[in-house]
């Protein structure tokens, strides 16, 4: 059994969505307080005595943050879509419907990326930070996205 140090970085979002391929209520405009866990794991831990820097974790997530925080995320084949005014915060999806699993699968995707990347992130402070590149051990194992207190959905490993 080989043990790994496991870190978890929470988001929260207030988004809506519309589920055009829903049967019942869902398919209509509705929103949700979004959690967001991002699971990273590490055999060793890094210079720093750290699977990953959290600073790092979230300057990596805030695209995902500013983009789905008060927007609604709609289904590119929705026929609901062009009546949206081009001043709306509307999140596409390209030929789904934006479901927490859909979501949960986005924001894995991106943060795995961001890992490959090596990319060096700068806060308001001028202060830069990066998170372990792909010479790292670390994994991103798995997110987790809440929809309710009673639902989420997890992608990953």
């Amino acid at each position: 059994l080989m043990l790994r140090y496991r870190v978890c970085k929470s988001f929260e979002v207030e988004s809506g969505h519309m589920l055009s391929k829903h049967a019942g209520l869902c398919r209509f405009p509705h929103g949700h307080s979004r959690r967001i866990d991002v699971v990273l794991s590490a055999a060793r831990l890094d210079s720093q005595d750290m699977v990953a820097d959290f600073k790092a974790l979230k300057l990596a997530m805030t695209p995902i943050v500013r983009a789905w925080d008060h927007a609604m995320a709609m289904n590119s084949a929705d026929p609901m879509l062009g009546r949206m005014g081009a001043d709306q915060r509307v999140v596409v999806f390209e030929g789904e419907d934006p479901t927490t699993e859909v979501m949960a699968r986005a924001v894995y995707e991106h943060l795995s990326r961001e890992l490959r990347s090596g990319k060096t992130y700068t806060d308001e402070n001028g202060q830069t930070y990066r998170l372990p590149g792909p010479e790292s051990d670390v994994r991103l194992e798995r997110v987790r996205v809440t929809e309710t207190s009673s639902s989420w959905a997890e992608y990953g490993e």
